[in-house]
């Protein structure tokens, strides 16, 4: 039992996150880490949620949507909102960060639904640009009201954000979608990726389960969101363009579609190249896109599928249950 519980995938991305915490944990107190360093720690745990949650929709329902950072964008500004209020109030922030960053996503997840009831009628490229609009939509409309701040940005926001608390977060995220994936729920939800038609013949409520992990990735968006706004004195509509949601999904399909592992592995480097290219000047993004273009090449080829396997939890575990069962054959004969 404990053998097999080395090789799913459950344990070994707890254990990667909770390894590379106490890395960069100690790396900190020892005072071994820049300040620039420091500065992407946040960052690189944001984008660790929304890939994962983006992974949700794209990789384990097989829906391709571009609006993940219009959900970002209402969550960061419903939250930060709220914040500022409670801050005003004299709310400690053991209570008022918390009561945030739910509210954030709360505020998500209700723009999600009121979303997701027309638009996920539409599949493939159509509800791409319909959630790219949607995305777009949100980012001018913020700009125009008064409350947000408008162009010029919403301003006053405490810097309660840190990396401990997004490690926080991400663990309590991770242990969510990880019991939704490999639930009931999380089996529908690959079924209508692999067979829509057959998953509506063997009973399966497909518009339920395709609203539900709408909501749920729109719910970590927004939480994202709040962390983000949190980070920076001022929050401003120009970061959720549609920029931010290609750059998201561009971290998915790096790090495999429904690879959870390779989400969070994929948001670490996509944060930390550019900043390390930095020193290169006006090459620095040609060199980030060369990059790109070849780690492309290399997840398209068969060549490399050892690595991909090896992000993969399903092929531990199904390497495990062929050992497991080579062995009760060498003892049967």
């Amino acid at each position: 039992m404990k053998i097999k519980k080395l090789f799913t995938g459950n344990f070994k991305i707890y254990s990667f996150m909770v390894i590379a915490f106490l890395v960069v944990f100690v790396l900190s107190q020892m005072g071994l880490l820049s300040r620039h360093a420091s500065s992407l720690l946040v960052p690189i745990c944001i984008n660790i949620i929304l890939a994962v949650s983006l992974n949700l929709n794209v990789g384990f329902l097989g829906e391709l949507t571009l609006g993940h950072a219009g959900f970002m964008s209402v969550g960061a500004y419903g939250g930060c909102l709220l914040s500022i209020a409670l801050e005003a109030a004299a709310v400690p922030v053991l209570i008022r960060f918390p009561i945030a960053m739910i509210f954030g996503g709360l505020v998500a997840a209700a723009f999600s639904v009121v979303i997701g009831i027309p638009v996920l009628r539409l599949k493939g490229d159509y509800l791409a640009i319909v959630t790219l609009a949607f995305g777009e939509i949100i980012r001018s409309v913020i700009i125009n009201l008064n409350f947000t701040g408008g162009a010029a940005g919403l301003k006053g926001t405490p810097q309660d954000s840190n990396y401990i608390i997004c490690f926080v977060v991400i663990m309590i995220m991770l242990f969510l979608l990880l019991h939704l994936v490999n639930s009931k729920h999380g089996r529908a939800i690959t079924a209508i990726r692999d067979n829509r038609i057959a998953a509506e013949a063997c009973g399966i409520n497909v518009t339920y389960y395709r609203l539900l992990t709408f909501v749920v990735a729109a719910f970590f968006a927004g939480v994202a969101g709040v962390l983000y706004g949190h980070n920076y004195s001022i929050l401003t509509a120009g970061t959720f363009d549609y920029n931010k949601s290609i750059e998201i999904l561009v971290i998915v399909v790096l790090g495999g579609m429904g690879s959870i592992m390779g989400s969070i592995i994929s948001a670490i480097v996509i944060t930390i190249l550019p900043e390390a290219f930095r020193a290169v000047g006006d090459y620095r993004m040609l060199i980030y896109a060369i990059v790109l273009i070849i780690v492309m090449i290399v997840n398209a080829s068969d060549r490399f599928i050892w690595l991909k396997d090896l992000l993969n939890p399903k092929y531990q575990i199904n390497r495990f249950r062929n050992q497991r069962n080579a062995k009760k054959g060498k003892e049967a004969l």
